[in-house]
């Protein structure tokens, strides 16, 4: 088991990660803050005096403007593999009123920054609504069915990977390797030394002296407490003793 295109898209699109933004008759890329909403639909927090908020301004007849989200997977760890690139395409509206403060609402679900406070004031928002998804990975394209992405969601563990990838390597690296030896079976190594580079919701991938294997979990977690309940029995000397 392993995340779907439209998942992954769903995951590097969250919010966790930098974008920026190609906007239709504004030359070069702007560097844009954005989360993603329950629909998947790009939710863009823009100064009110700023070259951004004077490129999505509409051109005479329009209430929208288009433009491109493109976001980069940033690995956990150099030794990491990054998950690809994604590109979201559609028409970006400003809010106001009580649709402001709702998305506002939405924002703070994955980033509650300080500069929601002042939505409709210094700061505005925008939300994108999709007609596009691009998904590129070691130079292969997928084109994803906008339905698809909106029906994902994004990976809980994303935001922590780091950090769970970091704790398993400082304080878990004995049982992890024995771990993936049991489940690798005859095709372990003497020489491997498995380490964990990603970590998602069905699965984790490990590098072994250049080759690499992606085990997966008996069942997708649901967030980090849900993780700590499966690995438990890994985890704990004792528990696997027994």
């Amino acid at each position: 088991m392993q995340p779907s295109p439209a998942e992954i898209a769903r995951t590097i699109a969250a919010g966790h990660l930098p974008a920026v933004a190609h906007i239709a008759c504004h030359p070069g890329p702007v560097p844009v803050r954005h989360v993603t909403d329950v629909q998947g639909r790009p939710l863009l927090l823009v100064p009110t005096e700023s070259t951004l908020s004077t490129a999505l301004r509409p051109q005479p007849g329009n209430d929208d403007t288009a433009l491109v989200l493109d976001i980069r997977d940033v690995p956990p760890m150099s030794s990491s593999p990054a998950l690809g690139r994604v590109w979201v395409s559609g028409w970006a509206a400003r809010l106001h009123g009580d649709e402001a403060r709702s998305a506002a609402l939405d924002y703070a679900d994955t980033d509650a920054c300080g500069d929601l406070l002042d939505v409709g004031g210094s700061q505005a928002l925008y939300r994108m609504d999709v007609a596009e998804v691009r998904y590129e990975r070691d130079e292969h394209l997928i084109e994803i069915d906008p339905d698809d992405y909106a029906e994902a969601s994004p990976d809980p563990l994303r935001a922590v990977e780091f950090d769970l990838i970091a704790d398993l390597a400082d304080h878990h690296v004995t049982e992890m390797s024995d771990y993936v030896r049991r489940q690798l079976g005859p095709a372990a190594r003497p020489d491997d030394e498995p380490r964990v580079v990603r970590l998602d919701r069905y699965g984790f991938l490990v590098r072994m002296n250049g080759r690499s294997a992606r085990l997966a979990f008996p069942r997708p977690v649901t967030d980090r407490h849900d993780l700590a309940h499966l690995l438990h029995p890994i985890l704990c000397r004792r528990c696997a003793a027994a």
